[in-house]
């Protein structure tokens, strides 16, 4: 009990602190983001005043034309960014890359220097700058590096810019082993970014000859919970896995849809507004934020930018999430499913290709020749969905974000593609075409009344389709099934790597016919009828959560795998590794590296909570539900001796059914404790990390909703005073 109150008062003098009305002191209120914006970022603005016009220029074509920068150059600057970030207060540099752990790494080095004359100096050269070498064996490498085989590299990456973060100068890099593979999820996105580029311009140049590069583009929304610091250091669960294991729904939760874009409490909106700060600060463009659809839930999103700086800007974003969150006495949880029965976060990706020209080639024109151009790239994209489906649902794929895929929440396991029923009647005028050469009648009709029309269908839209994991929305595809923890570069190096292939098979095919005689235009309009027929399965306009859906796609063909085990088997499919050689993105031991460290990941995480439940259910729920049935015995013993029998028949019968059940639930909850504990033993056994998962996925993690059900209802029933952990009510709800 002693432990208890102490714990309530640390909750109540931690909120006391945090919801006081002190003013904001890290940023005047006279001053706009736009003055500060940028300004902890080593950009061109701030390159242009510490480098030499040389430095500048050889930097500027490493970002815009890939071209090397020499060690004299990058011993400029080097030069210039310790100068820079001297003055901005910092004294360390790091290489800053991100493993297949899933998050961010970093080794600070100091600038300092000792001389011999006992006094000391700041040195940063360019051989500093551009590689470094951590142990590349400490790291997951999916058995490409021994423990005795330590060495690997950090290289600079030029074109993301650097950014000082507290008194850090980090530079963003590359991890390869010694041997040369990609130890990280950089590497994969550069080469698919490269291929994309590549791709799209040539057949962007069908339209239009000054498009000389494409960037792909993205802009993500990151959800994510506050809870209360002292309540969330209260919960083993949340500590141990991100997510509550334990805990009974609320009497309110969701259900009145009142908290959804709701005013924000202003504890909250203190915190959103450092965030902001520290964001704008490292050109991170976050633009909106708002309250989600889960009490304690809340968002932020960006505007888009290059699809390199913006996962970086995303990884960095929730590394600034957790940071600030502390300063206002909060915890953060990014896990996809926090809380039982409310709903989960995610992370939408925004996905789309702009030129060098300033045009998004997935927004339509003002003219038949720009809609083609349009229509291209989006029914390139639908084929590329369509074709590779199984690696779009392989990115997604965690444990985490099993809680949420068609959990009627986000969108299921299958994947699919909506557009909405107008673009959707665009695309069944199109697939009429007859092959071969259009007539000149026929071509007008087309240019007029079909693709002429675009920009006035999609100004008045059909609804957006939040059950679909891959929806247009006017000038973009939404990959809305991305889970809120899940690194962004792994579903964007996919997702430009399979519209890249497709993109050069359509310019394959289209010169074959133009090479028959057929026209440029006929040629494209007889290929593009062609990929609307091969993936009108892949394109669904319906509830994406309901049975039907399920049972429509399982007769198309579609594959439902809900579980990321199986579900990560498709990047090892004799299809999928050819792809991956083909464009470049992965050699096949860099691939097999990569699937062995997510399924072992995965059962380590399933690992990981059972072995947390059962300490919860053994050490924490069971002593404190036996103590209360104690409490509850003593009583009814007392009521047995000062009242008639009678009496006591009628009054005590409700209590002894109470200990009953509690005996009961008790024994259930520990029951499914041994036999979880017993199925984990075997798992461990097994050799193959596939098996492990696949053993760990159907034999142990059934386990954990039956012994909550128990745990829960114990909940319900022991005395609130003496529960030991903090309940749904008091977390869920931010003061």
């Amino acid at each position: 009990m002693e432990k208890i109150y102490k714990m309530s008062q640390h909750r109540f003098q931690s909120l006391s602190e945090a919801t006081s009305h002190k003013p904001v002191n890290f940023l005047n209120p006279h001053q706009k983001s736009s003055d500060y914006y940028g300004s902890h970022v080593f950009n061109k603005k701030a390159m242009g005043e510490y480098m030499s016009k040389e430095a500048l220029d050889s930097v500027t074509n490493a970002i815009e034309k890939g071209e090397k920068i020499g060690l004299p150059v990058a011993d400029q600057v080097a030069t210039a960014m310790k100068a820079w970030s001297i003055s901005l207060g910092a004294t360390h540099y790091t290489h800053w890359f991100q493993p297949l752990t899933g998050s961010t790494a970093e080794k600070h080095d100091g600038f300092f220097e000792p001389t011999l004359d006992g006094f000391a100096i700041e040195k940063f050269s360019g051989g500093m700058l551009v590689q470094a070498e951590p142990d590349a064996s400490s790291f997951p490498n999916g058995g490409i590096r021994n423990t005795f085989e330590a060495r690997g590299y950090t290289a600079w990456d030029p074109t993301s810019p650097a950014f000082i973060f507290g008194s850090t100068l980090c530079i963003p890099t590359i991890f390869v082993a010694y041997t040369g593979e990609a130890l990280d999820n950089k590497v994969p996105l550069l080469r698919a970014l490269q291929s994309i580029d590549l791709a799209a311009t040539s057949v962007a140049q069908y339209f239009d000859k000054n498009i000389s590069k494409v960037n792909a583009t993205l802009g993500w929304e990151q959800e994510y919970f506050l809870v209360d610091e002292s309540l969330f250091m209260s919960r083993p669960d949340l500590v141990m896995t991100g997510r509550t294991l334990i805990g009974h729904s609320p009497a309110k939760g969701q259900q009145l849809d009142d908290h959804y874009f709701g005013s924000i409490p202003e504890r909250v909106m203190n915190y959103m507004r450092e965030v902001e700060f520290e964001c704008h600060k490292m050109g991170i463009p976050v633009k909106t934020r708002h309250n989600e659809v889960a009490p304690g839930q809340f968002e932020f999103a960006p505007v888009f930018e290059e699809a390199n700086i913006a996962v970086d800007h995303n990884s960095l974003f929730m590394d600034i999430l957790e940071k600030v969150a502390r300063r206002h006495l909060f915890r953060v949880l990014l896990h996809e499913k926090p809380f039982s029965a409310i709903n989960g976060s995610g992370k939408h990706n925004n996905w789309s290709l702009s030129t060098n020209t300033g045009v998004n080639l997935l927004a339509p024109g003002k003219t038949p020749k720009r809609n083609l151009l349009f229509l291209t790239f989006f029914i390139a994209t639908i084929k590329a969905v369509n074709d590779q489906a199984d690696l779009i649902r392989a990115a997604i794929a965690s444990a985490s974000n099993d809680h949420r895929l068609g959990a009627n929440e986000a969108p299921p396991a299958i994947i699919s593609v909506f557009i909405g029923s107008q673009l959707s009647q665009v695309l069944n005028e199109l697939e009429k075409l007859e092959n071969g050469k259009l007539s000149p009648e026929k071509k007008t009709d087309l240019k007029l009344n079909v693709v002429g029309k675009i920009p006035e269908i999609l100004l008045d839209n059909t609804d957006r389709n939040r059950t679909s994991p891959f929806a247009f929305t006017g000038n973009k595809f939404e990959l809305r099934a991305v889970g809120s923890t899940a690194n962004c570069a792994v579903p964007m190096t996919i997702l430009n790597m399979i519209v890249a292939d497709q993109l050069v098979q359509f310019k394959q095919e289209v010169d074959s016919l133009i090479e028959t005689g057929l026209k440029k235009e006929d040629a494209i309009f007889n290929i593009l009828r062609e990929y609307i027929k091969s993936s009108k399965d892949i394109r669904f306009e319906g509830d994406g959560y309901s049975k039907e859906w399920e049972d429509i796609a399982a007769k198309r063909g579609l594959k439902n795998t809900p579980d990321a085990p199986r579900a990560l088997d498709f990047y090892l499919t004799k299809n999928s590794v050819k792809l991956f050689e083909k464009t470049g993105v992965l050699t096949r031991v860099e691939i097999e590296a990569r699937y062995d460290i997510l399924q072992e990941e995965y059962f380590k995480n399933i690992q990981i909570e059972s072995r947390t439940l059962g300490d919860l259910v053994k050490n924490h729920i069971v002593p404190t539900a036996i103590r209360y049935q104690s409490v509850l015995s003593e009583n009814v013993n007392r009521l047995k001796k000062v009242l008639d029998e009678d009496v006591y028949a009628r009054v005590s019968k409700e209590q002894i059914d109470m200990i009953v059940e509690i005996s009961e639930r008790v024994s259930l909850a520990l029951n499914g404790v041994a036999q979880m504990t017993e199925a984990r033993k075997v798992a461990n056994k097994i050799e193959s990390t596939r098996d492990k998962s696949i053993a760990y996925c159907d034999s142990v993690k059934p386990f954990f909703e039956k012994i909550r059900y128990s745990v829960d209802k114990l909940e319900l029933m022991v005395d609130n005073e003496m529960w030991p952990l903090p309940k749904y009510r008091e977390m869920l709800y931010v003061r």
